[in-house]
């Protein structure tokens, strides 16, 4: 029963730290990487389908990359929706290929994104920490009804803050490099 609650721990906050990676790659740097796109969904044959399961994205040089679709009709669709993402690129269509410049990023545009990053990781470090008084609660509840011993339970939840400290340090240090990437010039 309680390693149940402490595995189930775990991978909820595993999760947490999956959603934290997944907002970064949406903050982007001054450097192009073609993870900027992964949230880009374009319309084929009716269906939203990722952009990197249509087209190949390389970076052609550090400031900009290159979308080859698989189908050549698609450019148009494809130019469409990395304008509707609200990533703020615009692409420039050569009938074959897109290009997609990635501005230099301001000071102020860099200092934007740090709070936005540091928004994020705070968001994932409440989740966290919920996370945790949700197993605790859910190891209270099962002491209370005689289910384990008061030992079992300062041992479970020791257990716990163990799990939710070694996540929140990797919040820390996601926060730490994604900060580092967007202010270095």
């Amino acid at each position: 029963m309680i390693n149940e609650i402490v595995a189930d721990t775990e991978e909820r906050m595993q999760k947490s730290i999956g959603s934290l990676d997944d907002a970064f790659k949406k903050i982007r740097t001054g450097r192009a990487h073609p993870s900027i796109l992964d949230s880009v969904t374009v319309s084929y044959y009716g269906t939203d389908t990722p952009l990197n399961q249509l087209a190949n994205i390389n970076v052609e040089d550090g400031r900009s990359l290159i979308i080859s679709p698989w189908e050549k009709p698609l450019i148009g669709e494809i130019e469409k929706a990395i304008m509707k993402s609200d990533l703020g690129l615009n692409p420039s269509n050569n009938g074959d290929t897109l290009r997609v410049p990635m501005a230099p990023l301001t000071e102020e545009t860099r200092r934007e994104y740090t709070k936005q990053a540091k928004s994020e990781a705070e968001n994932t470090r409440i989740a966290i920490r919920n996370i945790r008084r949700d197993a605790n609660s859910d190891l209270k509840e099962l002491e209370k009804e005689k289910e384990i011993s008061e030992d079992e339970l300062r041992r479970a939840e020791d257990q716990v803050q163990k799990i939710t400290d070694k996540y929140v340090a990797l919040v820390e240090s996601s926060y730490q490099a994604k900060e580092t990437d967007l202010l270095s010039f």
